[in-house]
């Protein structure tokens, strides 16, 4: 029992998916002393690590790349080889990724969605007309129904109207007598794809 060795006594593999039988072969690798005999080495344990990798991660001439560089990761990129790919920088590995692009528009409104924004930027180039206000009155019935998909059970169209109105920078305005789609038919419609949702979720579960 004296000779036993723990894992939790051991040194930490760098990649632990291709177990710790692996990681000794690189260390081996990395002691030898002739450089073609080390690249040789190189390229079978290249090959080994070929065989533990799942069948669907396959990708030709991408896949044995992929596992070069993985064995200059287990090495410490301390491995004098003749590789045949040109593998990444090791400082890549450590640099800060860059920062992401986000959208530099904010609004407190941004339950709408982009696709309302995208109809009222495009209807705020129309000419008037009974097509432009066939249009706003289509992002109206859009915004309500995105109201109380995220919000409240019940809104006013006037709320709509007016949000329609900030939201365009006053380009614009819904009439006073246009009749919305009523909130009791998009809370309906609501509840009817909740409830096939759940009974999707149940058949699964079972």
């Amino acid at each position: 029992m004296s000779e036993l060795t723990y894992n939790s006594v051991r040194e930490d593999l760098v990649i632990p998916e291709y177990g710790r039988a692996i990681h000794q072969m690189v260390a081996h690798a990395q002691s030898i002393a002739d450089r073609d005999e080390r690249t040789q080495c190189a390229k079978a344990i290249v090959s080994v690590m070929a065989s533990v990798v799942p069948p669907e991660t396959a990708g030709g001439e991408d896949k044995e790349k992929k596992l070069w560089a993985q064995l200059m990761v287990m090495a410490n990129h301390q491995l004098d080889v003749d590789v045949p790919f040109e593998l990444p920088d090791p400082a890549d590995r450590s640099a800060a990724p860059g920062r992401l692009n986000y959208p530099s528009a904010t609004s407190r409104l941004g339950h709408y969605g982009g696709l309302v924004r995208q109809l009222i930027d495009r209807a705020k180039g129309y000419e008037e007309g009974e097509e432009k206000q066939a249009l706003i009155v289509t992002i109206a019935n859009t915004m309500k129904r995105h109201f109380l998909t995220w919000n409240r059970s019940t809104v006013e169209n006037a709320f709509i109207a007016a949000q329609l109105k900030e939201l365009s920078e006053g380009a614009l305005i819904l009439p006073e007598d246009t009749q919305l789609v009523s909130s009791a038919e998009v809370l309906k419609n609501k509840r009817k794809t909740s409830d096939a949702v759940d009974r999707y979720r149940g058949k699964k579960k079972r």
